[in-house]
């Protein structure tokens, strides 16, 4: 790859990590193009899947502020980069690494904090934003001001969904979901476009 390629590729993805509230990186070895395209869609609507080249974005993480790869970007890697909300984006990649075992979740990061795989499938195994929000209508007790703060939460707020997280990985019993103001969702966004045929970086490395 030419240095000014190699420059605008390294630009892209620290971009895609300071624009995305979470990023989890994953190894795609023997994966089929067309497995790869159903991981997409399935995903979509809250990350975008991008094969990457592990020297480009370690350096592109480090620029970014991302430590929580360095010790995993090899072999051939893709990362979901997660701008809608990370709890299903975690459904959808556990969902699909349970059906195709031949991905590999191997850690993240969420709103600058590192997580494992483990975490990963207990955030997964979080509800929905969508879910939190149905059972705060429904409360009898709910105010008006808890309704208005879950919505309008963003994205930054999510670390108390980390620590929540955290918290069921030590105790490994389910986190607490009757109490909305604890555990805001992240914000809404649009539905991620679909991806170029050509990733940020084509195809992964291992060096």
């Amino acid at each position: 790859m030419a240095k000014s390629d190699k420059s605008a590729a390294i630009a892209e993805l620290t971009d895609k990590f300071r624009d995305s509230g979470a990023a989890v990186l994953t190894e795609y070895r023997g994966l089929s193009v067309a497995q790869l395209t159903e991981l997409r869609n399935s995903i979509r609507e809250h990350a975008t899947y991008t094969v990457v080249k592990n020297t480009l974005t370690k350096r592109a993480a480090e620029a970014a502020g991302v430590t929580a790869f360095d010790a995993d970007l090899q072999g051939p890697s893709a990362i979901a980069f997660i701008t809608g909300d990370p709890v299903e984006a975690a459904k959808g990649l556990s969902d699909f690494a349970k059906a195709n075992p031949l991905l590999v979740i191997k850690g993240g990061v969420l709103d600058g904090k590192p997580l494992s795989s483990e975490e990963i499938t207990k955030l997964a195994s979080l509800e929905s934003r969508e879910t939190l929000l149905a059972k705060l209508a429904g409360a009898m007790n709910a105010s008006l001001s808890q309704a208005v703060y879950l919505f309008a939460a963003p994205l930054s707020q999510t670390a108390r969904v980390v620590d929540a997280l955290r918290a069921k990985v030590e105790t490994e019993g389910p986190v607490a979901t009757d109490a909305p103001a604890e555990t805001p969702a992240a914000e809404e966004t649009a539905e991620a476009p679909a991806e170029a045929a050509t990733d940020v970086a084509e195809g992964g490395d291992e060096s």
